[in-house]
């Protein structure tokens, strides 16, 4: 899909900001490129799109020489979303998504079927159409970002530092949504960051840059387990969970697979007995189908003590839930971050599986913190 040959970019007076690079990146591929500032990583990205022309060597997209084509259609064939965002405060959020079908001369129909199909895979609604950027929050300013570089269906994507901006939750939730979409759409992503989290939760290969070069690349496991240098070891951090516990991967390695639950149906009397006889002071909610509901615990019935009914009526319906299939370093990191006591644990059905606990994490953190002696 993409090739690096033998590239540099030098500058006047002889600075190399990238230093020979020689790196191929499949079809579908999330690749994350990661450095302390100034090592090259945004230069390396932008000269794929030509933004920044290269000194030395080529660049190839499909096994075409990148120099050899029009750089305005070469631009215009490749997604770029930017941390600035930079939508257009006078277009409408229709009219920024469809920026590049428009000048690619697709008609309006076709163009608004465009983004409407887009907003829903973000899961927003098409009024959302005729509204302009300063209406929207940060987070949803940031998906039309992102839903402007699919506009015109690009196989490949470059995105430089998107999510740098936001804060904490509304990022990590954008993080899952996009890696979830990439997924189910197959895109070659091109990713800047400098947060070594986000690249080892987004990376299927990381690529660590330092003073224009590259010094290693591969999966996050294989760089989080095996640091080609001592700088990268100090730059991913030595306290990552994977070094101490490197058969621990998947939250459904550490999952309770038998969560008390109950009924949304069952009424509040019910919900009581349930917790007594267990020993709990809140209950998972699902339905018939085990599909999770919500949750209830001790203070909403005390709370709503007084009411009759069952306890679809109480319960909390937006809680955290994670994935079974869900890497467990970026579980462990938000369950402690966020204070959560436990997070339930869904298929791809949203059918509860399991439940991770604050108390099911111990050994593992006190192994990342003080080592395993055995």
């Amino acid at each position: 899909m993409l090739k690096f040959d033998h590239v540099s970019k030098v500058y006047e007076g002889g600075t190399k900001a990238v230093d020979n690079i020689n790196l191929e990146i499949d079809s579908g591929e999330f690749i994350v490129f990661i450095g302390p500032s100034g090592c090259g990583k945004t230069t390396t990205m932008k000269m794929i799109n030509r933004l920044i022309e290269t000194t030395e060597g080529t660049i190839y997209i499909n096994g075409k020489n990148i120099n050899e084509q029009d750089e305005v259609e070469l631009r215009r064939s490749i997604g770029y979303v930017i941390q600035q965002i930079g939508l257009f405060p006078h277009m409408t959020i229709a009219e920024n998504i469809s920026l590049v079908p428009k000048l690619l001369h697709w008609p309006e129909d076709k163009r608004r079927a465009r983004a409407e199909e887009l907003l829903q895979l973000v899961n927003m609604r098409t009024e959302y159409l005729d509204r302009y950027p300063n209406e929207l929050s940060g987070g949803q300013q940031q998906r039309i970002g992102v839903l402007r570089a699919l506009a015109a269906d690009p196989p490949l994507i470059l995105m430089d530092e998107p999510f740098g901006a936001l804060d904490p939750i509304t990022r990590d939730g954008l993080q899952d949504e996009f890696k979830k979409l990439q997924q189910s759409l197959g895109k070659t992503i091109v990713f800047v960051t400098h947060d070594m989290d986000e690249a080892i939760k987004l990376a299927d290969r990381i690529v660590i840059m330092r003073q224009g070069k590259i010094v290693q690349v591969g999966t996050p496991e294989e760089i989080l387990s095996n640091p080609a240098d001592e700088f990268v070891e100090e730059f991913i951090g030595k306290h990552r969970l994977i070094e101490s516990r490197p058969n621990l991967q998947t939250v459904a390695q550490i999952m309770n697979e038998h969560p008390i639950t109950i009924d949304e149906k069952n009424t509040i009397s019910e919900a009581i007995k349930i917790m007594k006889n267990h020993k709990v002071d809140s209950l998972l909610v699902v339905d018939t189908a085990n599909v999770l509901k919500g949750m209830i615990d001790i203070e909403m019935i005390e709370q709503n003590r007084r009411k009759q009914g069952n306890i679809k009526q109480i319960m909390q319906t937006d809680i955290y839930k994670v994935d079974q299939h869900a890497l467990l370093r970026d579980s462990v990191h938000k369950i402690l971050r966020n204070g959560f006591r436990y997070v339930p644990v869904v298929d791809e059905q949203n059918k509860l599986t399991g439940i991770v606990t604050r108390a099911s994490l111990a050994n593992i953190v006190y192994d990342s913190i003080w080592g395993n002696d055995e």
